[in-house]
């Protein structure tokens, strides 16, 4: 019989037994501990600003002296002084988010599902063709939407207008009340396929392609019923994530209707924004009290309209 021979080990053999068997060790690998650089960051980055924000909001503050406590008089200022905030920021915000949201996140799960059906290099080259407005912020975006609503001979459009003698003089786009609204919007849609639209991408491609044969030989007849009954059930985490971010994102805009408008605030307030409101109050005149007022009633809106999506495309399990 071989005498096994005991071959002795290693400093580093050693500490790495002792390192294993240690309470270190055991509390290291536990999986609460991955998560704790996200609640740290979570908890630095977002929960504190927004406690912060929500306690100043209760005060007077102009971000030199030391705030005092104002109660509920930010608030109540709010919804009875402020005519700007009701009849103009919080209606445009809430039509705003009312017609981009839903349009963009459809126009964002149909881009989705039409690039599927295309192969794999075309596909990746108009992702980046779509996707890319969606990286370039909303203020630069409009020296580029200027120059095509000029309201002079030179704008692309009333140069259109006036060669084909629909129009005898120039319109001016962005000092109209009546359009620069839906212009926003218009600019809004075009650059409306952000990350909400990468997420469908992944949900449509990952779906079972033998669901679809068997769909086949069930009686499934066309795409649009493939669509219907396979690809939008099996993809329902995508869809909730791209209405949340679509909402999120429609909520969020500020400055782009003075940009356009070359002036602050835009002609009658016309595509002025909660954020902008807020931003004004915060940056401008330094009440950071009633700043701080105006974006939790922010928070809370768009909490509402989270809430909404969760109900619409969350699981019912």
């Amino acid at each position: 019989m071989k005498q096994v021979v005991d071959v002795p080990k290693t400093k580093r053999q050693i500490w790495y037994e002792k390192y294993n068997n240690s309470k270190l060790a055991k509390l290291l690998n536990k999986p609460i501990v991955f998560l704790i650089p996200y609640v740290l960051l979570f908890s630095l980055f977002i929960l504190l600003p927004t406690l912060v924000s929500a306690g100043l909001s209760f005060t007077h503050f102009d971000s030199i002296q030391k705030p005092r406590i104002a109660g509920f008089s930010n608030y109540i200022n709010l919804f009875t002084n402020d005519s700007i905030f009701l009849k103009n920021a919080l209606s445009n915000t809430i039509m705003y988010a009312l017609i981009v949201g839903p349009l963009a996140y459809i126009i964002s799960f149909f881009l989705a599902w039409s690039l599927a059906q295309v192969t794999k290099k075309m596909r990746v080259f108009y992702t980046f063709l779509i996707y890319s407005p969606s990286i370039t912020g909303g203020i630069m975006m409009t020296v580029v939407w200027q120059v095509l609503f000029s309201g002079d001979e030179a704008g692309y459009l009333n140069a259109l207008l006036l060669g084909i003698g629909i129009t005898k003089e120039p319109i001016i786009f962005l000092q109209d009340t009546n359009l620069l609204f839906y212009i926003i919007i218009l600019i809004a849609l075009w650059s409306s396929a952000g990350i909400g639209f990468l997420a469908m991408i992944a949900g449509v491609m990952n779906v079972d392609r033998t669901l679809y044969e068997a769909a086949a030989i069930d009686g499934i007849k066309n795409r649009w019923q493939e669509m219907f009954y396979i690809t939008i059930p099996m993809m329902k985490p995508q869809m909730l994530f791209g209405a949340v971010m679509a909402f999120v994102n429609a909520f969020n805009v500020s400055g782009v209707a003075a940009a356009l408008s070359g002036g602050t605030p835009p002609p009658q307030y016309t595509g002025w924004m909660i954020l902008d409101h807020a931003n004004d109050f915060g940056f401008t005149r330094y009440e950071m009290g009633y700043a701080s007022a105006i974006t939790v009633i922010l928070f809370l809106i768009v909490f509402i309209f989270n809430r909404v999506s969760h109900k619409l495309f969350g699981s019912k399990d």
